[in-house]
């Protein structure tokens, strides 16, 4: 792969008759290497630099970093959206008057437990203890549970009541499903998902970083070496593109294997399928819970529907 490389490397230019382009004689100065990477880089972007100037690099290399970029997006653009597992009330409606009332509880549950630490060696009188307030799931089938069976209570025992304590009785079922389902999301998908988007591809990305560099590297020698002239100016111009192909070389070797690394990982699909699974559960056991309450419920309306007709009659 050192020989692919390095013959697809344009050829050094020679010291006699290069021509002049309008640009410092770095030769001459004492300069740092991110120096002179900085302004090969700026004179690219602003059209100074020819396209035969520019070393081209190799087809496999750029075929791979095509691949990853591609790659790169899928998990960003995933987690963009699978991220909402990691938060239990993305389906939540709003609820205001319920939501002052959870921080009345919780404020006046607060200053109870501070009052009950805080009053214990003094002589004022200690508030009596008190439970912590409870925190109810913040999912729209929890929600849907709760609204139900508090319809139910309230109606008592006809047959709309009972509808809704066994519709109520369902969502909370695959309320407690949606949870579980998050988590297995989270754990298997959107964490995986974050670390390989962290590590592999972002190590991925550092290495062909490195490539740019010494390209720009290289480059930058390359003009250098031909406002050099000859004498030992000139052949120490030489030297450094001989080192910076070297280092190109290299790098883009490096960077070839970790973006074959990351491409050939089968990590993705496994946690892809996990994803997939974790939904068919929960999309299955609401099916079930569904179906089961609504036959239920069928029963009662097709019952109610003909007493209401025959009390007409």
């Amino acid at each position: 792969m050192w020989s692919k490389l390095q013959a697809q490397l344009p050829p050094m230019p020679t010291l006699s008759g290069a021509p002049q382009l309008s640009m410092p004689n770095m030769s001459g100065l004492n300069i740092g290497s991110s120096l002179k990477t900085g302004l090969q880089a700026s004179r690219e972007r602003f059209g100074q630099v020819s396209a035969d100037e520019i070393t081209e690099l190799p087809k496999e290399y750029k075929d791979l970093e095509a691949r990853v970029d591609a790659l790169k997006n899928v998990h960003q653009a995933m987690l963009k959206i699978t991220g909402v597992y990691t938060t239990e009330s993305y389906d939540y409606p709003t609820q205001i008057t319920e939501s002052v009332a959870e921080l009345g509880g919780q404020l006046s549950y607060g200053i109870n437990a501070f009052a009950q630490k805080n009053l214990k060696n003094t002589s004022l009188p200690l508030p009596a203890a008190s439970a912590p307030p409870a925190h109810p799931h913040k999912t729209l089938p929890h929600a849907l549970a709760r609204a139900a069976t508090a319809g139910a209570t309230e109606l008592g025992e006809d047959r709309l009541g009972g509808a809704l304590k066994a519709y109520g009785a369902a969502q909370a079922k695959i309320g407690e499903a949606r949870l579980s389902q998050d988590e297995e999301i989270t754990t298997r998908f959107v964490h995986p998902f974050q670390k390989t988007l962290s590590t592999s591809i972002a190590i991925a990305v550092r290495a062909r970083n490195s490539v740019k560099q010494a390209r720009l590297e290289l480059d930058s020698a390359r003009q250098i070496l031909k406002n050099a002239g000859v004498g030992p100016k000139g052949e120490q111009a030489r030297l450094d593109v001989e080192n910076a192909e070297d280092k190109l070389v290299q790098a883009t070797e490096v960077a070839i294997g970790q973006m074959k690394n990351v491409l050939e990982n089968p990590e993705a699909i496994a946690n892809l399928n996990s994803l997939v699974k974790a939904q068919l559960v929960f999309h299955s056991t609401a099916a079930e819970a569904l179906a089961a309450v609504q036959g239920e419920i069928e029963e009662a309306s097709v019952a109610a529907e003909g007493e209401y007709r025959a009390s007409r009659v």
